[in-house]
């Protein structure tokens, strides 16, 4: 398996877990605008993302994902109940995952059940915000990226 060093001129597998087709459309659009080597992935529901995850059922031949975007609120297994499965797996626990809240009171909703995410980033609202998000998804990769390199 290569170290982020290697896999910064390489492709990114990214999973989106959002329930919202709208939101998911937008993403992909500025994800796929970005200049950040990425492919996107995504699924709509916890059970999905775990099976995404562990690359099994329809997910088989998927790549584990190198960074997870996770809205907490999904229909079935909720993010938090995805988290706490990830931050659980030794396997798993070491992709970085950057919570999506609505609000401020959305990181302290899943602080509050014990579990910690790498990142909070409040999900832009306008379409226009989706590039500014876009772009601290990168900066935030970049910043794994170098620090895992010294």
């Amino acid at each position: 398996m290569p170290t982020e060093t290697e896999r910064t001129g390489e492709q990114i597998d990214i999973l989106l877990v959002e329930p919202n087709p709208g939101d998911s459309r937008l993403f992909e659009e500025q994800f796929t605008d970005a200049k950040l080597l990425n492919t996107i992935h995504i699924v709509s529901d916890g059970d999905s993302a775990l099976d995404f995850l562990h690359q099994r059922n329809e997910y088989a031949d998927e790549p584990c994902p190198d960074i997870v975007l996770l809205e907490p609120q999904l229909p079935g297994k909720s993010g938090i109940d995805v988290l706490s499965e990830l931050k659980n797996d030794p396997v798993l626990a070491e992709i970085p995952v950057i919570v999506l809240t609505s609000s401020d009171a959305g990181e302290k909703i899943v602080q509050s059940h014990g579990l910690e995410a790498d990142t909070y980033m409040q999900k832009p609202v306008e379409p226009e915000d989706f590039v500014e998000f876009v772009r601290s998804i990168e900066e935030f990769w970049f910043a794994i990226v170098q620090t895992s390199s010294q």
